[in-house]
């Protein structure tokens, strides 16, 4: 029995009855290792922006709320947040282009990412992926192309590199048979030069065996 109060105390007697109905009346938790791993965070563009500045990837940004008109060259990575219309050329380089992003221009890259808006012909020497934000509104023409769920694509699409490997390749197992047929041909004409040595061999001996039973007659 426990005693509210002030003065309040255990009995004697009742000290470990109490003791053993509290430990066995609480419940015991187990906290597994995966409910105390941390879920992964996800990395914001601006982090994502910070980063490539700081490893020195990025070759320019066009901000959200800003507009460039002109040619623009870049050499490593060119992202676009902003507005950018004319060309955009780069030598093996990567377009990224954010969600709020718009190009109103012809590109010629190495890779383009596109999460936003493009008005205009696309050709990227390595691969082109379009994000489920993504709008195209053009050509393209690349090796690889993945379009995700949700992006809207109007325009032909030239798989240029991979159209012209298919094309070497076929023209080199064309080769290759032509190769394999004119060296059978050859192996085939040789063994018919050889049987017809071997008949006339046999037809001169043959002679020469009569005349040698002539002259012992």
């Amino acid at each position: 029995m426990i005693r509210m109060g002030r003065g309040s105390r255990t009995e004697p007697g009742e000290t470990n009855d109490y003791q053993n109905n509290t430990s066995n009346s609480t419940p015991a938790y187990g906290y597994s290792s995966e409910s105390q791993q941390a879920t992964p965070r996800v990395v914001t563009d601006s982090e994502s922006i910070a980063r490539d500045i700081k490893e020195g990837r990025l070759s320019g940004f066009v901000g959200h709320g800003t507009t460039l008109t002109g040619e623009t060259h870049f050499q490593m990575m060119l992202r676009v947040d902003g507005h950018l219309t004319g060309t955009v050329t780069s030598d093996g380089g990567t377009l990224i282009v954010g969600t709020n992003g718009q190009v109103d221009a012809n590109v010629s890259v190495g890779v383009a990412t596109i999460n936003g808006v493009v008005n205009g012909d696309v050709i990227a020497s390595e691969k082109i992926q379009l994000g489920r934000t993504a709008r195209v509104m053009g050509n393209v023409a690349t090796p690889r192309l993945v379009i995700e769920e949700g992006a809207i694509f109007e325009g032909g699409c030239s798989m240029i590199k991979a159209r012209e490997d298919m094309e070497s390749e076929t023209t080199a197992a064309q080769e290759q048979y032509r190769a394999a047929e004119a060296s059978s041909y050859q192996s085939s004409a040789v063994a018919d030069d050889d049987d017809d040595d071997d008949e006339y061999l046999s037809a001169d001996e043959t002679e020469e065996e009569e005349e040698a039973k002539a002259v012992t007659v």
